[in-house]
């Protein structure tokens, strides 16, 4: 999965295609690269992120998706907001990616209604504030619960699970160590009965590990936590370099 933030401020690539035209393009530069998925946002989540208007996310993801749909390549949309889920899937997105499972107003509505494959994730907290002091009991098995929690209310409401891709939510709400814990046993997750992602890309953990570098240098760190995934079955992987991780990929699985 490649990501497209079409945003000023994502943590590691924001303003690099916040232009719609300039998004298009990275989106097919993905794609050629062996991109499977784009997954396609316009609002940033990053730990101290503020939200944006309904109508920005919205200027922001439709145009692009537009512009991207005749390439034959799945979009998901990274957003929170059911009205964005409705207007994304309607301008030729395939799947929903909600950093809140599917929590917020009239979400898990709005994907019973679109009949599309969800992804749902963990946070603990708000954008805003999740940094700040993020406590579990047991990080890994707390997170097991609740994504359990949301598979069942999801399944309730009549989304088949075949349609539910899980995601641990790696730096949104955790510490290093509560994100190590989840990268050495992310096999776990797969008793969910999921299609189980892996969103680790360019993220803080890397810096508090192997000393501090800006998200553009974190490739080979990156690298090293998409075949952590790899090793634990994960099936999808989250990534802002799809060329260097699919070689890497590619490479450790021959």
């Amino acid at each position: 999965m490649g990501i497209v933030n079409v945003t000023p401020d994502s943590f590691s690539d924001g303003g690099d295609n916040f232009d719609a035209a300039r998004a298009i393009t990275h989106g097919k530069e993905l794609i050629a690269q062996g991109a499977d998925i784009l997954d396609i946002g316009g609002e940033s989540t990053r730990p101290g992120a503020a939200p944006v208007s309904l109508e920005e996310e919205l200027r922001r993801v439709v145009p692009v998706i537009e512009g991207l749909k005749d390439t034959g390549a799945k979009f998901s949309i990274d957003t929170r907001n059911a009205p964005v889920m409705e207007a994304a899937i309607k301008a030729g997105a395939h799947i929903i990616n909600d950093v809140t499972a599917l929590e917020g107003e009239g979400a898990l509505d709005t994907a019973i209604k679109l009949d599309v494959p969800v992804m749902l994730m963990h946070m603990q907290g708000e954008p805003q504030t999740m940094q700040e002091n993020p406590v579990y009991e047991d990080c890994v098995l707390d997170i097991y619960d609740y994504l359990k929690d949301r598979i069942n209310m999801c399944i309730a409401a009549g989304i088949k699970r075949a349609n539910i891709c899980i995601d641990p939510g790696i730096g949104f709400g955790k510490t290093l160590d509560h994100n190590m814990a989840i990268l050495n046993q992310l096999a776990l997750y797969h008793g969910l009965g999921c299609t189980v992602l892996l969103g680790a890309s360019r993220k803080s953990f890397i810096p508090k590990i192997c000393g501090d570098v800006p998200p553009k240098d974190r490739i080979a760190g990156s690298l090293a936590a998409a075949i952590k995934g790899a090793q634990a079955a994960t099936q999808i992987v989250r990534v802002h370099d799809v060329f260097e991780t699919k070689q890497a990929l590619d490479v450790w699985v021959a």
